[in-house]
């Protein structure tokens, strides 16, 4: 109980010392935004299209992931010192950048790979990176992976056969692996499908959302549970002139630091015209039903896992929202809240951005 009125005292001090600093939505304060330099040349690589983030309890720094799939440089990722406190985000600084490596010790050539996201393991230190593959031209199947701190190949996680690509079934295209995450403890990896599976339904429209895959695996890969997600209907029409398509989905899974049935998850929509919205979401397991053995979603009824609105990134004071694909807890804060950090995956586009943004969570 005391440590709950510190807490709270702590918070009441911050809130009153600082009042510049914008309250988002309940239990969200916005600490700030910092836009990296578009293709910012760090150590001989182009930084970009980051695409997933992770806090480093090790070494204080944070690891992030590139979804260059080796056009501008092999297939790689970047640490970095992201300085934040209880007021702001103060600065971000590339420390380090690594590409990943095959199991030959070879880079990756063009189109071998397309990596999402990345988590490091709690009880190895390594890196666990998740890829989408490819449906056709040539098929290349999602995997996790894990990866030495150095960037060597270090093995694979065995997925459930609905994640696997067939002519008829299984993933949509680039609607694959975005989302990974260990529980606090380490001994359960979780996954989440971006959309839909095609066995599972449509993918969401303005007039219906869809509902895609939560899996609990083990470290050795077994499937431990699978939840069904709701995923949001898209929030505005796309414009009919352009050559591009609506797409969303689920970007980013963080498991709760201390509740096991508990996750945040970010969504991220992309419509032509009317541009990106991202939002996080709390989600809980708990009471919903496990779908490990049911073959079509849309086939029987099941009750997806219960979510709440958490944050619709268009409350906070941004001057737009960009493709925001990363999510990670960061350090506790003295205020007695926690730190949470997402990035922007810019496409290596000038008219996107490379976002970083702090919040600070109770």
């Amino acid at each position: 109980m005391r440590t709950r009125s510190l807490a709270a005292a702590f918070a009441l001090l911050a809130a009153l010392l600082s009042p510049a600093v914008a309250t988002a939505a309940p239990g969200v304060r916005f600490l700030g935004e910092q836009v990296v330099p578009f293709k910012l040349d760090f150590q001989g690589t182009s930084v970009g299209g980051l695409s997933g983030v992770d806090y480093d309890a090790r070494s204080g720094e944070y690891v992030l992931i590139s979804d260059d799939r080796s056009y501008l440089q092999p297939a790689r990722f970047y640490r970095a010192r992201i300085e934040l406190d209880r007021t702001a985000l103060r600065s971000v600084r590339f420390t380090g950048t690594r590409p990943l490596l095959r199991p030959d010790g070879s880079t990756y050539p063009l189109n071998a790979i397309d990596p999402e996201e990345i988590r490091v393991d709690p009880w190895t230190g390594q890196y666990w990176i998740s890829q989408e593959g490819n449906r056709a031209n040539p098929t290349i199947q999602p995997t996790i992976q894990r990866a030495e701190r150095g960037g060597a190949h270090a093995g694979d996680l065995p997925l459930p056969s609905n994640y696997q690509v067939t002519a008829e079934r299984g993933p949509r295209q680039n609607l694959v692996l975005e989302a990974i995450t260990f529980s606090r403890r380490g001994a359960v990896l979780t996954s989440a499908m971006e959309g839909p599976l095609l066995e599972d339904g449509p993918v969401p429209t303005t007039k219906s959302g869809a509902l895609s895959r939560i899996t609990l695996h083990s470290r050795g890969g077994a499937v431990l549970a699978q939840f069904a997600y709701k995923q949001e209907p898209l929030y505005a029409e796309s414009d009919p002139s352009s050559p591009w398509h609506a797409d969303t989905g689920v970007a980013a899974i963080l498991a709760h630091p201390a509740d096991p049935s508990r996750y945040l998850v970010l969504e991220r929509t992309y419509v032509p015209g009317p541009g990106y919205k991202a939002r996080v979401y709390e989600i809980s397991i708990a009471g919903a039903t496990d779908v490990k053995n049911v073959d079509s979603l849309a086939k029987e009824q099941v009750k997806p896992v219960h979510k709440r609105l958490v944050l619709d990134l268009a409350e906070l004071p941004l001057k737009a929202v960009f493709n925001i694909e990363g999510m990670t807890w960061g350090p506790p804060l003295a205020t007695g809240e926690r730190s949470l950090v997402l990035v922007g995956d810019d496409n290596f586009t000038r008219e996107e951005a490379t976002q970083v943004i702090a919040l600070a969570l109770r």
